[in-house]
């Protein structure tokens, strides 16, 4: 008997020891960035994770926004960047997303190698090569033809059909004399064709139209469940990312490596160029809100269904 009670005294405090053993294997948690230029603000992250207590956290970025929202909608991503309105769209599809901070703003440049153009006016009947059809950026340009009384479907034809790297390629090439295109792709096609010149100011354009300061272009997006459970965590992965974006614009030389080093799609030099124009920023949700309504309420007028068919809830707001 005594054998017997020695032998379960024994599994006993095997079994305690494996079960702590167990609690304290650290969890896992993957933050989520995108490559290309939306990525590039968070680019210190991946020498230097946030050091979350008992957790693993591993940096990743992925090709597309598209990716993201895949992962979000399925649970399986708990931090990561989206455009405002992919955002808003999860959000009102039911799935329980909430913008924590925006971390970029409005860095478009309208570029033109047509001498007739110098202002937006001068646009009427012209053709005008606009990536991302349906994005934030096509409408922020749509209000601002509207705002200079010109109609975006009849007074002007907006092309669609090339990609980012491809209207920075042929506005170098001279294929095409007129586009609306972000950093660093608006560097990249300068540094290639020294005859572009910038037209007007788009972000300062987008407020002469009505909108609330520059427009959000960037979030910092969390699975609201993930910040209800954890709120240490998020304010620890806020400060972590605040602190890389003050690091990426004051460092634009070192962090371009980094870019490069981390495979965000951009060569060092562009993006190192590129950084002093690209509008990084962290600012807390609750700050920034009058800027995302003006661009959701934009985004109503234009294409409701790209945000969901009406404005956020308040605890859209982390």
């Amino acid at each position: 008997m005594k054998r017997i009670s020695l032998l379960s005294a024994f599994l006993c405090a095997a079994a305690v020891l494996g079960f702590a053993s167990a609690k304290q294997e650290p969890s896992r948690l993957t933050i989520y960035s995108l490559k290309g230029p939306s990525g590039v603000g968070m680019i210190k992250l991946f020498e230097t994770p946030p050091n979350i207590s008992n957790t693993q956290v591993n940096m990743e970025a992925l090709a597309s926004s598209d990716l993201m929202a895949a992962r979000f909608i399925a649970g399986e991503a708990k931090v990561g960047i989206l455009p405002p309105n992919v955002a808003a769209k999860i959000a009102a599809s039911g799935k329980p997303v909430q913008v924590a901070a925006v971390t970029g703003l409005g860095m478009l440049s309208l570029l033109s190698g047509d001498p007739a153009v110098k202002t937006i006016d001068d646009l009427k009947g012209k053709t005008i090569t606009v990536a991302g059809q349906g994005a934030a950026p096509d409408y922020v340009f749509r209000k601002i033809l509207v705002a200079h009384n010109l109609n975006p479907d009849l007074d002007v034809k907006l092309d669609y059909s090339l990609a980012y790297p491809e209207i920075a390629q042929s506005l170098i090439a001279g294929r095409i004399n007129l586009a609306l295109i972000p950093e660093p792709f608006a560097t990249m096609a300068r540094q290639g064709n020294e005859n572009l010149a910038q037209v007007s100011d788009i972000q300062a354009e987008w407020e002469k139209a009505g909108g609330q300061e520059n427009y959000p272009i960037t979030t910092l997006v969390i699975d609201a469940r993930f910040g209800k459970e954890n709120p240490a965590a998020v304010e620890t992965i806020m400060t972590a990312v605040k602190n890389s974006i003050d690091w990426v614009t004051a460092n634009p030389a070192e962090a371009g490596d980094l870019v490069e080093k981390y495979g965000l799609g951009i060569k060092a030099s562009v993006a190192a160029a590129s950084i002093p124009r690209s509008n990084y920023t962290f600012i807390d949700a609750n700050t920034a809100r009058p800027a995302l309504t003006s661009l959701y309420k934009t985004l109503l007028e234009f294409a409701p269904d790209s945000i969901g068919g009406h404005l956020p809830a308040d605890d859209f707001y982390y």
